[in-house]
């Protein structure tokens, strides 16, 4: 299977998975079914199967169109880069640095599916299921064409985003992430500096332990560690990758302490 290397902002090159052509297309497909299905049982609902007036525009508008147009957006935004197809088909979508791609990222490659939008305009405004799908069927082909001689496989939104899909598929478990739940009621804090680090370091982080243990290239995780160590600048006897998981620990910690106490 295709791999990419990129290289993370603590200059180590990890490797993932490019999501196969077929997934991503299955992932699409799921993703268009469940819009489809959700426009014509709110047709149904809201108006006996039939399309909707002029007096009803407000109503489609708000209960139609705007949830089906943000639907792709939406969904990787709030599910980590995954629309429901995606999370069934296990691809999601990274940025070029190995991290999870930032809100206006999220924001281009919706924008530049805009050959769906034609589809749903037709479809809800002007009566044209024919037209809305061969504007979608040259939009999409176009896309295909974009990602066959794409050497990242990326489409035109990729492309101008700066993302790539990629395979969330491992042999490695839950357990063998870095996503610890804290639940020790007395649990210390061993580097607050820790919080100076923003989200996208550690998700870096996340990646390069994990790739450290799948591939076993544990000199990675030591420069990683020198190059935290340096940013945050603490010093530490710990192993590289039992500092860089304690390092996640501690992020955790505080990172939800704060959100509790933001809550309350």
């Amino acid at each position: 299977m295709p791999v990419i290397q990129i290289a993370t902002p603590f200059n180590i090159d990890i490797e993932f998975e490019l999501a196969p052509f077929t997934k991503r297309l299955l992932a699409y497909c799921i993703d268009f079914i469940l819009i489809i299905l959700y426009l014509l049982s709110m047709l149904y609902l809201l108006f006996g199967g039939f399309k909707a007036s002029g007096d009803a525009i407000g109503l489609v508008l708000l209960v139609l169109f705007i949830p089906t147009l943000l639907y792709t957006f939406l969904c990787e935004l709030l599910l980590n880069g995954q629309t429901i197809g995606k999370k069934v088909m296990q691809v999601k979508v990274i940025s070029l640095d190995g991290a999870e791609p930032a809100l206006g990222q999220y924001l281009l490659r919706w924008f530049l599916r805009f050959y769906e939008w034609g589809f749903i305009v037709f479809f809800l405004f002007w009566g044209g299921a024919g037209t809305g799908i061969l504007v979608l069927f040259f939009g999409g082909l176009t896309s295909v064409i974009v990602m066959a001689i794409s050497p990242k496989n990326q489409r035109l939104g990729d492309i101008a985003a700066g993302t790539v899909v990629v395979n969330t598929k491992s042999q490695l478990t839950v357990e063998d992430t870095i996503f610890i739940n804290i639940s020790q009621p007395n649990y210390k804090v061993t580097f607050p500096e820790v919080m100076r680090l923003s989200d996208r370091d550690i998700n870096t982080i996340k990646n390069v332990l994990i790739q450290a243990q799948k591939h076993k290239r544990y000199e990675m995780c030591n420069r990683v560690a020198f190059k935290v160590q340096e940013v945050l600048q603490v010093s530490s006897d710990m192993y590289a990758m039992e500092f860089l998981e304690k390092i996640m620990e501690d992020y955790n910690y505080l990172s939800t302490t704060e959100s509790n106490i933001i809550k309350k």
